[in-house]
């Protein structure tokens, strides 16, 4: 049986699910497959023959930081790994960010659209410095609703720190997928394909994906958003060689991981 790593995938304590659902698809008019808790991602992971989970939350005030970061690490283990979050007004960086190591959290998550920062404001500076060379970071990339995250702000903190692994979500620039491809590059940048495939036409989506460096593309799915089974029936629908699905599947997921 072929192992699957999804590198992008939400939960929220059961109380709180219905209401962040709720809000994602208030924001982005979706319509959301899964309900949002840990334990209907796992579901959904199992129906669709995922072996591997990167699960991951935001703290959109700072207040928010060491609660989500907690709640993360109480669901680690096995095959399920987590990134931890920051938010750059949190007074306790520095000490919070040793504390996500010490948890087993193996990166950040930023979402700057909801948590209202320009990804490539200075003020960031000392957290990429930080974790630079040393974990990676999922960035929220891209969305013409505004410019917090946008594909050429993201490829800004990618020149100023080029030894700091980022993962810039939805195919590089969710909305902004021709910006993504003209300006995001860099020896440690990687993308994940969470939504993008739905949005995306066959033809299209083969050709974003080429244009990056095919051993720097994560396979994800933006649980809740989607289920796991009808997006792996997405990707399997592009027709890439079993290297390539390979590469994108697993690979390279555990490679940047170092599982």
């Amino acid at each position: 049986m072929r192992n699957i790593f999804d590198f992008h995938t939400h939960a929220y304590p059961d109380k709180v699910a219905g209401k962040a659902v709720e809000f994602l698809n208030s924001y982005y008019h979706v319509d959301c497959a899964g309900n949002g808790t840990m334990g209907d991602l796992k579901r959904s992971a199992a129906e669709g023959g995922v072996s591997h989970l990167l699960v991951h939350a935001v703290a959109t005030r700072p207040d928010q930081v060491e609660n989500v970061n907690s709640w993360i690490a109480r669901h680690i283990g096995g095959n399920v790994y987590g990134f931890g979050t920051i938010h750059p007004l949190y007074g306790h960086i520095g000490s919070e960010l040793d504390r996500i190591r010490s948890l087993g959290l193996q990166g950040l998550k930023l979402h700057p659209d909801f948590q209202q920062f320009y990804v490539d404001d200075p003020m960031m500076d000392p957290i990429f410095g930080a974790i630079e060379g040393e974990m990676p970071v999922l960035i929220h990339a891209g969305d013409r609703q505004n410019d917090y995250s946008s594909p050429a702000r993201i490829q800004r903190v990618v020149q100023r720190f080029p030894r700091l692994t980022v993962i810039a979500a939805h195919l590089g620039g969710f909305s902004q997928w021709d910006e993504a491809m003209q300006c995001l590059h860099g020896n440690n940048l990687y993308v994940d394909t969470s939504s993008s495939l739905p949005f995306l036409e066959k033809a299209r989506a083969i050709e974003i994906i080429h244009s990056y460096d095919i051993e720097h593309v994560l396979f994800g799915t933006d649980y809740p958003l989607t289920r796991h089974k009808e997006e792996l029936e997405r990707f399997s629908m592009l027709g890439l060689t079993p290297a390539q699905n390979d590469l994108i599947l697993f690979d390279n997921a555990a490679r940047l991981l170092r599982i």
